[in-house]
């Protein structure tokens, strides 16, 4: 590396003129770290190993906080609103979900508590 690249690097990373030239030691270790990092886009996550993070949904499920049936539904409710490029599908079009999942009304209404 000649002086003149030396002084460009200066100006560059410290903000000062060309003129200055940095005198400390060497801090660079001269591999490039990017390379070890693991490619978020890919879908890796370093503490669960090869795969995609699991959903708020898909953890409450499997700890027990969520039943099958209510999975089931919100797992419906996803697929549409994915399908149809809905984010806030419309109550008819809940009831239509519940409907498709084979549910009918076959009891008497009761009261909410």
């Amino acid at each position: 590396m000649n002086k003149e690249e030396d002084d460009k690097r200066a100006d560059w990373s410290s903000g000062g003129s060309a003129n200055e030239v940095y005198s400390g030691p060497e801090r660079r270790s001269g591999k490039d770290r990017r390379k070890s990092i693991v490619d978020r886009r890919l879908g890796l996550e370093r503490r669960r190993g090869p795969g995609r993070r699991r959903s708020d949904e898909r953890r409450a499920a499997e700890e027990g906080e969520m039943t099958d049936e209510q999975f089931e539904f919100l797992m419906a409710i996803e697929t549409y609103k994915k399908v149809n490029k809905r984010p806030f599908p419309t109550w008819t079009e809940v009831l239509d979900v519940i409907h498709a999942l084979g549910y009918r009304k076959v009891a008497e209404p009761k009261d909410l508590e």
